[in-house]
């Protein structure tokens, strides 16, 4: 923030200079592209299915879940959803169902689940409270087992737990030995995580920890968000992460913790109601998912104006067009030649 004694022309130009430094982060050239380069999966919490959605807006694949969502505003099913590394199946996680799935894209089924649906708990075969779970491109699970304050390493095979970051039903901030409440743990480019700890409970921090392929911490980043959800790292290495509330922000932060770029509108159409995530998209611009106003976003980050958009602004909805307290979206570029099959 500027001195608030500096006189109205010297306030100006400070401003400037703010804006051009943020704008830094978004060269021109990355830009070239339409607003939404390729296809976007999306984990519709609320209602309870998934779906692929074009730039055209028309959904080229849906599965609905069979299970249908508790009372509130969790789902059993679908919480979030990611492609495999093969590219022909979904893995996805039941945050308040205590499991994760992994669903065929031809055949829309189950072909792999962990944990005991509908039971908590932290001995092997058992989780509390999952979320963002991946598979690596070794065929390992990797989960975010939020409340046993741990991240898991899970052979699909013999479903054994072969690696983790945390200590079990011990809380703290001294990663990779102690998590606070892990809700996220991207895979970097190298071969690493990036984990976000949530911190829950009042005056607790959230950190964005970047650990390496042999487990070692790069950095941390301590934010100023309340509840930071689903940090990872951006094409040009550093962190983007979304504040969890309203109204809600997005922030994109060095390595050193710096914040580069921030959006949160107070007010008016483009504020956010709990987003839970946001990708850099290739061509510079930023795709967030904004739950609780029931729509996916594409932003312009040099303009913060909103330049596509999938689902009607606080209105929920199962039918063509509209979403239910979408959870997470992950987009899926041409270059992956997904085959989505007969579409919904």
């Amino acid at each position: 923030m500027p001195p608030a004694s500096l006189p109205r022309r010297a306030l100006a130009a400070f401003a400037a200079l703010a804006a051009l430094a943020a704008l830094a982060a978004f060269p021109a050239h990355a830009r070239a592209a339409g607003p939404l380069p390729g296809d976007l999966l999306i984990a519709d919490r609320g209602g309870g299915r998934l779906l692929v959605i074009s730039p055209q807006k028309t959904v080229v694949w849906s599965m609905q879940l069979t299970w249908k969502s508790p009372t509130g505003i969790h789902s059993k099913w679908a919480d979030d959803a990611f492609v495999t590394p093969d590219h022909r199946n979904i893995i996805f996680n039941e945050e308040d169902n205590q499991a994760i799935d992994i669903v065929s894209i031809a055949g829309k089924k189950i072909v792999w689940t962990y944990g005991h649906p509908g039971v908590k708990g932290s001995a092997p075969g058992y989780l509390n409270t999952p979320d963002d779970a991946f598979q690596l491109p070794d065929g390992t699970v990797e989960v975010s087992d939020i409340v046993n304050q741990r991240v898991l390493f899970i052979d699909p095979h013999t479903k054994k737990i072969i690696r983790q970051y945390g200590t079990t039903g011990k809380r703290g901030h001294a990663p990779p030995r102690l998590l606070n409440a892990p809700d996220g743990a991207y895979p970097t480019p190298d071969g690493g995580l990036l984990v976000t700890e949530i911190g829950w409970g009042h005056g607790t921090t959230s950190f964005l920890d970047r650990i390496d392929a042999k487990g070692h911490l790069v950095y941390s980043i301590k934010t100023d968000m309340t509840y930071a959800s689903d940090g990872n790292v951006t094409p040009d290495g550093n962190v983007i992460a979304v504040d969890y509330q309203k109204p809600g922000a997005i922030e994109i932060f060095s390595p050193a913790g710096k914040v580069l770029w921030r959006y949160r509108p107070t007010s008016g159409p483009g504020e956010l109601n709990h987003p839970s995530n946001a990708i850099v998209l290739p061509n510079g611009n930023i795709l967030v998912c904004d739950d609780w106003n029931d729509r996916v976003l594409v932003l312009d980050p040099r303009s913060q104006r909103i330049l596509w958009s999938y689902g009607h602004l606080g209105r929920a909805g199962n039918g063509a067009g509209y979403l239910n307290i979408p959870d997470e979206v992950v987009f899926i570029p041409p270059s992956w030649h997904m085959h989505w099959g007969k579409g919904g």
